[in-house]
């Protein structure tokens, strides 16, 4: 199985950037308010997307967030160092404020709380380094990228000011694939980025993500639990957690167990927060599924939150992604976990998620 969950921006991100990068001048009102289901019991966990569009369109850029902005209250930015201009010299500050900060400014300022997650490797191949240090002939192993690295995440830091920022992503996949160079250099790195963020920050919350079907050793391994990365990344305040049950062997929604996300945190004393993860709602590599399965599978996501006490939940994609023009790979594994799809009609797991964002949090 490859379970590749780099940040799903990263297959547009050039095409999106000039879009996000006015982000400041948009609209906070609202034309597409979502139903209001009869409120549930309280939930612990804040809900959310990100920011990226089915297409580099504006018009469907705009009219997404206008749809899930009622329907979250917290939001992710899943975001990769420059790492071409940065090693070219351009400063962090710089590259920080043009690509990112007045995106997280529209989302603090429309109410919601930001969490940032910072991949440090690929993320559609969690053995190799970031695509853009490969094509350099470099690698986080260099002390100097590293630096590099540590820098941005201070920028990120300082200029974004996310409440939760997240230092890099699936640390357990990243062992289990990488050579064991990479994997020391990512844990090195994680950890020094932590110390010189907490410098003069002492109020963030930092953490790496794990990967929860790599935890559970799917999909025909035991389980292995997150010990090894709680030793490693011991800044750690939160446990991020990516989870993408029907890449890992589960054919139907409620195969997945109730203690799906609490026992990977079991004994870890840390909140878990799910900062990616979904269902395909069409059928993809020969993994079956339909919008009707998706819909299932948020019912009982909601039941893994539940059971966790979960801080946050976030989908990356609130739509569908348009393939048209992007070739054939790993991505499309990812592009029908939207609530809505490409021309933002609603798919039946809207509806489930809107029950439990009409919940009163705790």
């Amino acid at each position: 199985m490859r379970m590749r969950t780099r940040s799903r921006a990263r297959a547009l991100a050039l095409a999106i950037g000039a879009i996000l990068a006015i982000a400041g001048s948009w609209s906070c009102g609202s034309k597409v308010a979502p139903n209001r289901p009869t409120p549930g019991p309280p939930r612990s966990y804040r809900m959310g997307f990100s920011a990226i569009p089915p297409k580099a369109d504006f018009a469907l850029l705009i009219q997404s967030l206008e749809m899930w902005r009622t329907r979250s209250d917290a939001a992710i930015m899943h975001i990769s160092p420059p790492w071409d201009t940065l090693l070219a010299g351009y400063s962090a500050d710089s590259a920080v404020i043009k690509l990112h900060v007045d995106l997280a400014n529209y989302f603090k300022g429309t109410g919601r709380t930001l969490v940032v997650m910072i991949d440090a490797t690929d993320g559609l191949n969690r053995a190799a380094d970031a695509p853009e240090l490969v094509a350099k002939g470099r690698s986080l192993t260099e002390p100097a990228v590293q630096l590099v690295y540590r820098r941005f995440a201070m920028a990120v830091d300082s200029l974004c000011r996310p409440a939760y920022l997240g230092l890099t992503a699936e640390t357990n996949l990243i062992r289990a694939s990488a050579p064991p160079t990479l994997y020391a250099a990512v844990k090195q790195n994680a950890n020094d980025a932590a110390a010189a963020v907490r410098a003069f920050d002492p109020t963030v919350q930092l953490f790496v993500s794990v990967q929860v079907e790599v935890a559970w050793g799917r999909p025909s391994g035991s389980f292995t639990g997150i010990a090894t990365d709680l030793a490693d990344f011991p800044f750690m305040q939160a446990v991020g957690l990516s989870s993408y049950p029907y890449l890992g062997g589960f054919a139907e929604p409620e195969d997945v167990p109730l203690d799906y996300y609490s026992r990977v945190l079991q004994g870890s004393g840390l909140p878990g927060m799910v900062v990616e993860g979904g269902w395909t709602s069409q059928t993809v590599g020969g993994i079956a599924s339909t919008p009707a399965k998706q819909a299932r599978y948020i019912r009982r996501q909601v039941q893994l939150l539940d059971q966790a006490q979960a801080l946050f939940v976030f989908q990356l994609t609130f739509t569908d992604l348009d393939l048209t023009g992007i070739p054939p790979g790993t991505i499309s594994y990812f592009a029908y976990c939207g609530l809505v799809d490409v021309n933002l009609s609603p798919k039946p797991a809207l509806a489930p998620w809107d029950s439990a964002f009409a919940r009163p949090r705790m």
